[in-house]
């Protein structure tokens, strides 16, 4: 027999075999994470809040192939930067199908995420301990629904966990002045985003602190002055990618809608909206709220983790002290303001996972760690199970408003149908491998769920919100030689519309749009209809003289020209405070 081990160490036939496993178990990992992430996109259309203003966006770049100044509608969109919507754009190009393209960076930058934790612990702790936290973050509620999304955050997380990568194999395992660059590089890519990557760069505090005080694990140099310098223009160059484009543009084409442009987007939408926000008002500690529902289920494991990390702390570990610590203080940050949601914190979440894994093995190896397991699963089980059992069989008054609130319509018993499948694969689950193997059961529980939401659950609410019904009356009733605007409208409308629809601004006052519709009615009566809110009609639109479109997404749409306009209304002339705040639109979101 051979032996595998001689003097303590692993022969080169064992090491070789050890390394072919490692390669192939972190190409599943890949795999797997693909088919799970990837599961239903192609098979739905951008559904409320966020996504259809992003693909709103991405539609207006690729048409007018202008991906410098992002535009909704005729108004410039100065709330994000345009590189998100930009990628967007990009993926429409290279897929020729919307439906996939505004998913992919999503998906893409997700996949990237996981492979950087796993990359990062394998290099601190060994293979095993990098497996250990790509699971753990791939299991977590908030990681996965938002890599499902065409959503910003996703890519946001991606960019500060790539500048976190390199700032961390600089400090910790370096010194690696490439790695450094690129993480630089990587937080101005993050800044042109969403203006948070400059965040990555508070890592530098707790490295401070740890090399003042001898900390282990640290890289015994930095690289010098040259290092920084290289790092500081690397961060530069990232964000002249965007800013040296913009200021010539706005430079030549000086305008009062362009410097309100450049004003708001960085003082307003930064500065600004951090110290006075407007909306999204939050207690101090709704993060921790955050932590322990939508970071499920790894939060489970803190009972056993912040022990673990409490000894390696006191073993004055650098390896754990820098990343732990920078996520408390982006936690921190995000606490000061009022303004709060929870996937502003969602870039601590890969690196809080990197944590994890050194010990999530062992955790799990714990009887009370293995009951939390299973009794997450089955109050995630039961209640989903048997809710699905009384909606199909003896609907309450609850369920029925909740399918009619949503348009299922004769799809309300597929939504069921798929609760009962998934309460029951839970179940399956938790039978199949028991106490004994519950991290199991909750990766095949957790897989299952985010299969079902990705092929059955999204496309089928996605599908009950569409706004082709509503696009298809439209079409019926003006005709394909028809003008069409849209007066109070939602980002999803002109997405659903092939036509080329006429807008008189988004963030416009909704009187002043109902003034600048009539306007535009009157040089062409016959030919121009307006698509309207139902509750911005009053006073100057006859509801009688307008034709019912239905409800799509809670609200109710009406169509006219400009025979159903009050005389009073003509010209323009329409009294400001009809209706309450006409609209309350948030100009700033």
């Amino acid at each position: 027999m051979l032996h595998v081990f001689e003097a303590g160490r692993l022969t080169p036939s064992a090491a070789g075999a050890d390394g072919r496993r490692e390669k192939i178990e972190r190409w599943l990992l890949m795999l797997g994470s693909l088919l799970l992430l990837a599961a239903g996109i192609g098979m739905r259309t951008p559904t409320p809040s966020d996504e259809p203003r992003f693909a709103l966006v991405a539609h207006q770049m690729a048409a007018s192939g202008n991906w410098l100044i992002p535009h909704r509608g005729t108004d410039w969109y100065s709330d994000k930067p345009p590189t998100f919507m930009s990628m967007q754009a990009a993926s429409h190009a290279l897929t020729g199908n919307w439906e996939i393209a505004f998913l992919l960076p999503s998906l893409l930058c997700s996949l990237g995420t996981l492979w950087l934790v796993y990359d990062l612990g394998r290099r601190l702790w060994g293979h095993r301990a990098g497996m250990w936290g790509a699971l753990g973050l791939l299991c977590t509620v908030q990681f996965v629904f938002q890599a499902k999304r065409g959503q910003i955050d996703p890519t946001v997380t991606f960019f500060v966990t790539l500048a976190n990568a390199g700032l961390l194999r600089h400090f910790l395992l370096g010194p690696d002045r490439r790695a450094f660059w690129v993480g630089c590089f990587a937080a101005g890519l993050g800044v042109i985003t969403k203006g948070v990557g400059v965040l990555a760069f508070l890592m530098v505090v707790p490295w401070l602190f740890a090399r003042h005080r001898a900390w282990q694990g640290l890289s015994p140099s930095t690289g010098g002055v040259a290092t920084w310098l290289g790092g500081v223009v690397a961060f530069i160059a990232a964000l002249a990618l965007w800013l040296v484009p913009l200021l010539l543009y706005v430079h030549a084409h000086d305008s009062a809608e362009a410097r309100a442009y450049i004003s708001d987007i960085f003082v307003n939408q930064t500065v600004h909206r951090y110290v006075h926000p407007w909306n999204s008002f939050q207690p101090p500690w709704f993060y921790i709220e955050v932590i322990f529902t939508s970071w499920l289920p790894l939060s489970l494991a803190l009972p056993g983790l912040l022990p673990a990390w409490r000894q390696r702390l006191r073993e004055r570990d650098a390896r754990f002290l820098l990343p732990l610590a920078w996520s408390v203080l982006l936690i921190v940050f995000f606490s000061i303001t009022r303004a709060k949601r929870d996937v502003y914190i969602m870039p601590a979440l890969p690196l809080l996972a990197l944590c994890a894994g050194p010990f999530l093995r062992d955790i799990l190896q714990r009887r009370w760690a293995q009951w939390t397991a299973l009794v997450f699963l089955l109050a995630l089980a039961l209640p989903t199970l048997a809710l699905g059992l009384q909606a199909l069989w003896h609907p309450s008054a609850w369920t029925m408003r909740f399918a009619q609130a949503r348009q299922l319509g004769d799809q309300t018993n597929a939504l069921w149908i798929m609760f009962i499948v998934l309460g029951a694969w839970i179940l399956v689950c938790v039978a199949a491998f028991r106490l004994r193997r519950a991290g199991l059961a909750v990766l095949t529980s957790l897989a299952g769920v985010w299969l079902l939401w990705g092929l059955w659950a999204a496309p089928l609410l996605a599908r009950a919100s569409s706004q082709a019904p509503l696009v298809q009356r439209v079409e019926q009733t003006i005709g394909p030689h028809a003008e069409l605007a849209l007066v109070a409208w939602k980002e999803e409308l002109p997405l659903a519309f092939e036509r080329p629809t006429i807008d008189f601004g988004f963030v416009t006052p909704w009187h002043q749009q109902l003034a600048d519709s009539i306007r535009w009615q009157e040089q062409a009566p016959a030919d121009r209809w307006v698509l309207i809110l139902a509750d911005v009609m009053a006073p100057c639109i006859n509801q009688d003289a307008t034709i019912d479109m239905g409800i799509t997404s809670g609200r109710d749409w009406r169509l006219y020209r400009l025979d159903a306009v009050a005389p009073a209304c003509r010209g323009g002339v329409v009294p400001v405070g009809a209706v309450e705040d006409w609209g309350g639109v948030d100009k700033h979101r």
